[in-house]
């Protein structure tokens, strides 16, 4: 993820700000810059690459002044250079961005049709031309500010500085975490409370709709409505953990919310939205060669497996076996030449999927690694890395790595469809343009978050839950169950819809949820006779559907969850996010460890 630090000091800013994107890096980053205000000018520094590229760029080209932002960015909107680097300037504003501008074309146009020139691919762009133009016309800062915010649809994290303002920033905030820090004679804003660490430990958490104007003396927050209010300060503590909660209750609903935005950093590393093709980073394997591909993971990686399975055969026409790492090797599985062994775990460090790995690799298959630590040892193993850049989870009960590993294989699967020949460019153009969809359908799909927690009590006191779908809908409710199970305790299986009447039927009772996960497609009217024959026998349902899919269905429903209608190719990455609500909430209701379940540890290291 994006990392965002801004000063208003006593002193030089330049090598502060950054220190504190150094410790932003394990965010993972592609370019990074800072811009300061001396003398009347606003001073912009930007590099591609890594931070030390930036520090050369100030060794040779300081950039003075006490007042600063800086950002690193990954990619999502643009490629990775130094054009594209924050923060993006005017005459008059300079900012960065965390988070996605969803209407940016729209924004985009508007500027150029009013005669504004860009200079970048990103839609972090727009909001800089967007401000400054009302600057321009005579505007204050507030009141562009004010009339700005407003036109802005998705998610950001905003830190501006204006050149005839010379001793303040403004933040804002809205689905991206910011937070305001309180020095002696300074004040701060950082992504986190690990960002300005080494300045403070007194910090505040902007709330949603929040923005501040930060000066020497302190900070005023306004809220969405424009009014002034405070928000609590608080000791971030000595050891400035890792990653903080921010406002959130809980650090697996923070990670639920912040899939779209690393989805779409994580996608942004496998498809090119200028000419809307497939591209993986450099790889020395000719994935077109691969005759046969072997998955292997545990838990959550191997229901994202189980998805990839129809992927693969479906674009690629390649035959996939999948197993779960623990039984992989003791099956004796046949391991012909020519084939790709695909390991896929959030850590790198789980110590079943491993030793799979380097059976695999002893057997002469070509290792894959879908991994969340690029620095992990299965990452280190891998003949192709497939990075995640999910970012940190710190949630026991994996969220956001699913989504990107989902991402990434459905990136993947394309690729390899595309090298065998079994994709036309019209196709492939096809696939991207439903992939780059993803994001704003995930928070499509985060807007019925109230709606979930309000039905939650419906489940809470069940002790058992079962969970249907068809196709790739299927692994999405073994995961559907699997996170039920992890941290509300409730006994839940997921079953294939079509498998009910041979033999689970039996279970269905007045006192067990029946959850069916059936967007409207091709599959849809068979999932929907199988949930009636689960309403004949008085299972309670909840139906997760699309519009059409609830008109057709939702009669029979003890609750519904209403979803965006959405191509088939991302309907489990959509269809992810009312599962782990559901499930979220349903914990919350009970009253369990939602971050760290009974029994449960984020990485597994002991087979």
């Amino acid at each position: 993820m994006c990392g965002i630090i801004g000063i208003v000091g006593k002193q030089a800013v330049a090598d502060r700000l950054v220190d504190g994107l150094k410790r932003m890096e394990y965010r993972g980053y592609d370019s990074a810059g800072i811009c300061t205000i001396d003398g009347g000018e606003l001073i912009r520094r930007r590099a591609e690459g890594k931070l030390a590229n930036l520090v050369e760029e100030l060794r040779e080209h300081p950039a003075a002044g006490d007042v600063g932002i800086a950002h690193t960015r990954w990619a999502t909107h643009g490629a990775p250079t130094a054009r594209n680097a924050h923060p993006h300037a005017t005459e008059h504003v300079a900012l960065v961005h965390n988070g996605i501008i969803e209407n940016y074309k729209e924004l985009r146009q508007e500027l150029l049709d009013d005669g504004r020139k860009l200079e970048s691919e990103t839609d972090s762009e727009v909001v800089t031309h967007l401000i400054s133009r009302r600057i321009e016309s005579g505007e204050s800062f507030e009141d562009a500010i004010r009339n700005v915010l407003p036109r802005l649809r998705g998610a950001f994290a905003l830190a501006i500085v204006f050149r005839d303002h010379p001793d303040m920033v403004v933040g804002a905030r809205l689905g991206s975490p910011l937070v305001v820090g309180y020095g002696e004679g300074e004040t701060y804003l950082g992504s986190d409370a690990l960002a300005l660490a080494p300045l403070t430990q007194r910090i505040s958490y902007l709330e949603e709709g929040d923005w501040v104007v930060v000066t020497r003396e302190g900070a005023q927050i306004y809220d969405e409505t424009n009014e002034l209010v405070e928000r609590p300060i608080t000791h971030s503590g000595a050891s400035a953990a890792a990653v903080e909660k921010g406002n959130y209750r809980h650090f697996m609903q923070k990670e639920i919310f912040e899939q779209p935005t690393v989805v779409a950093q994580t996608l942004a590393s496998y498809v090119r939205q200028a000419d809307r093709s497939v591209a993986l980073p450099q790889l020395d394997v000719d994935l077109g060669e691969i005759n046969r591909v072997t998955i292997v993971a545990c838990g959550t990686s191997y229901y994202a497996g189980l998805v990839a399975k129809y992927w693969f055969e479906q674009f690629a026409r390649l035959p996939v076996d999948i197993d779960v790492a623990s039984e992989f090797r003791y099956r004796e599985p046949v391991l012909e030449p020519g084939g790709l062994a695909l390991f896929i775990s959030q850590s790198g460090e789980t110590a079943d999927t491993l030793a799979a790995l380097r059976h695999c690799k002893e057997n002469g298959q070509t290792i894959g690694a879908v991994v969340n630590v690029p620095t992990s040892t299965m990452a280190r193993e891998a003949d192709v890395l497939l990075p995640t850049h999910a970012g940190p989870e710190i949630g026991v009960a994996s969220t956001k790595a699913f989504t990107c590993q989902l991402a990434v294989l459905a990136a993947l699967a394309a690729h390899m469809a595309v090298k065998r020949g079994r994709l036309s460019r019209k196709q492939e153009e096809e696939i991207v343009e439903h992939l780059l969809e993803a994001p704003a359908s995930l928070n499509a799909a985060l807007d019925h978050d109230e709606d979930i927690a309000a039905m939650a009590h419906l489940i809470a006191p069940a002790r058992d839950v079962l969970y249907l779908g068809r196709g790739q809908d299927y692994p999405l409710a073994l995961e559907g169950a699997l996170k039920l199970k992890e941290i509300s305790y409730i006994h839940a299986e997921g079953y294939a819809a079509g498998e009910m009447k041979h033999g689970p039927i039996a279970l269905i009772d007045e006192n067990v949820p029946v959850i069916v996960i059936a967007p409207s497609g091709p599959l849809f009217e068979k999932t929907v006779s199988n949930m009636q024959e689960v309403a004949a026998r008085g299972g309670k349902i909840v139906l997760i559907s699309d519009g059409p899919g609830i008109e057709q269905a939702g009669e029979d429903c003890m609750a519904t969850i209403l979803m965006p209608q959405v191509h088939p190719l991302i309907a489990p990455l959509v269809y992810a996010v009312p599962v782990q609500l559901l499930a979220y909430h349903v914990a919350v209701a009970k009253g369990t460890d939602v971050d760290q379940p009974r029994n449960l540890a984020k990485s597994v290291t002991v087979e």
